[in-house]
């Protein structure tokens, strides 16, 4: 077996035995194991798809036929068969490959994906668009059953159903998505799991069929239909697909190269919608992805032997704010938890083993996550919704419509709010500041270390309105503080004459450090932490003839648009922010310094601003 890096993929596939195929299929794996040891990124969800993929590009012919990769975090094999093997030294670093499709990297990356349940809908219109361009390749979204929780698959289901156009559907069954998958569908696909009926059922028609040496139309039309009564017996929790207008093939052992090119094969030989039930294990091939699969969904560099992280660090402001909500919920049998299929990374793992009955993972599925909290605000309890900034972006219209005009206690813990880092575009929260602050009856604030996160999840719930907490990923400051007063207000934290920096959440420390670079300069820098997004508190405005915003967020429409919109006529701004351009992967600090945002630039910014140079 050769390097990886010395194949000409996907070329190659086509020439090699299922033996080899087979071989292959380990020496993925432990190029896999390796590289992402080194640089962190989605493990066991690549561990789980080695298999599926080698058959996908053995049997189909891409970059013609699209692949299209739901969430794409688990698109690592299929780089490596599109020759990118070469590339994985630098993945998801400054600079390096992507850790999801990208399609300016690729020809082979049909469609970039980094939210879940999109992918149905993305082939749906690329089938359109081949239809009626008068082409005939195949359009294939591979998409997981926890992909599967979020509604927007099953509108994709039906729309595609309707169309009787060819799209084949590739239903990655591990029971997992970040964390255990809950809901109706996750039980219908757990009992399928682990019954052999339709299988066996299927195997006996097919043999009784090899033995009739001539059947005429209406006997087999007969055969047909008993057919159908069988499978309808026998797994009528699957024939949902069946009654959304597909056809339903498998299950079929994900693991199995020869049997997935079997099937496969089968799905190219179909007319109309296809849809392929493949089951897999997440974390397949290395016993601590398969032990611990939420553990290693997204990981950094870790030990392979152990499987430990290979850089500890404190608590995270989601830890923080876990431990804070379980507290809360203690003196307030009104509090309960809702997140969309991330408990543990949200920091309510804690909150749903102290408080199992007034916690609900929703799944993926966070615009029914948001109005399912209004319901229960509207009749008296108070939910805290904790979803990734990023994600959060799904529901927009349920904030609005739902909570806001309703002007409904619901409290949102947003995690991972500002540059994210390795996940890049899709995944930085970069947006939340604007759309909602644009959202009437909402508070927006935003804690700069453990005990204002502490502090303002309290204020926040004694609001008795609408309420957000953005706060970024990583490890918090000052995390073991007690919780401390807050009001609302604002809170300068240095006084100075030639500029005052108005400072957004936890890039306190940057605009801190800053002023103390210009004060070595002889430029008396003053800073504000802001703390109140929204309603903007302006009371600590002193008429400094230079207020310089700084936030981890968009400039566009951002919260130093809005402090420059309500000072007095005359004042001169400066606001430091993220440009209005999508963000790409990279470590944040790189990307700080690339984008004039670490305090060395923000001090030089500043300085030429006032010298007259900028």
């Amino acid at each position: 077996m050769k390097d990886l890096t010395q194949y000409n993929f996907p070329e190659d596939l086509k020439s090699m035995s299922r033996e080899e195929l087979e071989l292959l299929s380990y020496a993925i794996r432990d190029f896999l194991i390796e590289h992402v040891s080194e640089t962190g990124g989605h493990l066991a969800s690549n561990l789980g798809v080695v298999e599926l993929t080698i058959a996908l590009h053995r049997v189909f012919g891409s970059p013609e036929d699209k692949i299209i990769w739901d969430v794409g975090h688990q698109s690592y094999v299929h780089k490596i068969l599109t020759g990118r093997a070469d590339r994985f030294d630098r993945l998801r670093c400054t600079g390096g490959m992507s850790g999801f499709p990208k399609r300016c990297e690729s020809v082979h990356d049909v469609y970039e994906t980094g939210h879940s349940s999109t992918s149905l809908s993305a082939a749906a219109g690329m089938a359109a668009a081949r239809d009626l361009q008068g082409k005939h390749h195949e359009v294939i979204a591979v998409i997981g059953d926890g992909s599967m929780t979020g509604g927007m698959a099953y509108e994709a289901l039906n729309n595609i159903g309707a169309s009787k156009s060819k799209v084949i559907v590739i239903l990655n069954d591990n029971g997992m998505s970040i964390s255990r998958n809950i809901g109706g569908m996750s039980n219908h696909l757990g009992k399928l799991r682990t019954s052999d009926q339709y299988l066996e059922a299927k195997a006996s028609i097919k043999k009784t069929l090899k033995q009739i040496p001539y059947v005429g139309s209406g006997i087999a039309q007969g055969l047909a239909d008993a057919r159908d009564k069988v499978k309808y017996a026998v797994i009528k929790d699957g024939v949902i697909f069946e009654e959304l207008g597909f056809t339903y093939l498998g299950p079929v052992d994900g693991h199995d190269v020869s049997e997935m090119i079997d099937a496969l094969e089968q799905t190219k030989k179909l007319s109309g919608p296809v849809l392929l039930h493949v089951i897999t294990k997440k974390g397949k091939g290395y016993r601590n992805a398969e032990q611990n699969p939420d553990k290693f969904h997204g990981i950094g560099p870790f030990d392979i032997e152990s499987g430990e992280p290979r850089r500890k660090s404190g608590l995270t402001y989601s830890a923080v704010m876990g431990e804070e909500a379980v507290r809360l919920a203690g003196s307030d049998p009104r509090i309960v938890a809702i997140t969309a299929a991330m408990g543990n990374a949200t920091g309510l793992g804690p909150f749903s083993r102290v408080y199992p009955d007034r916690f609900f993972d929703v799944g993926i599925a966070e615009a029914h996550g948001v109005t399912f909290a209004a319901g229960l605000a509207s009749s008296g309890m108070r939910p805290l919704v904790a979803i990734y900034s990023s994600f959060l972006q799904r529901a927009y219209d349920q904030i609005v419509e739902d909570v806001c005009l309703q002007n409904l206690p619901v409290v949102f813990a947003i995690d991972r709010a500002g540059i994210v880092g390795a996940d890049g575009e899709t995944h930085h929260g970069l947006l939340d500041l604007a759309y909602l602050s644009s959202v009437p009856n909402m508070t927006v604030l935003t804690p700069a270390d453990g005990g204002e996160l502490k502090a303002m999840l309290d204020y926040a719930f004694s609001l008795g309105t609408p309420a957000a907490i953005r706060y970024p990923r990583g490890e918090c400051p000052d995390q073991d503080a007690e919780p401390r007063r807050f009001s609302g207000k604002n809170e300068r934290l240095k006084e100075g004459t030639d500029a005052d920096i108005w400072v957004v959440g936890a890039m306190k420390a940057t605009a801190l450090e800053a002023a103390d670079i210009l004060e070595q300069q002889g430029i008396h820098a003053g800073v504000v932490s802001v703390k109140c997004v929204k309603p903007l508190d302006l009371a600590l405005y002193d008429g400094n003839p230079l207020v310089v915003t700084l936030e981890d967020g968009y400039v566009t429409e951002g919260v130093g648009t809005r402090i420059a919109a309500q000072l007095s006529p005359g004042a001169e701004t400066m606001r430091l922010g993220w440009p209005d351009r999508f963000i790409e992967h990279g470590a944040p600090a790189d990307l700080y310094e690339a984008y004039g945002l670490d305090p060395l630039s923000v001090a030089e910014r500043i300085r030429e601003k006032i010298e007259g140079k900028a």
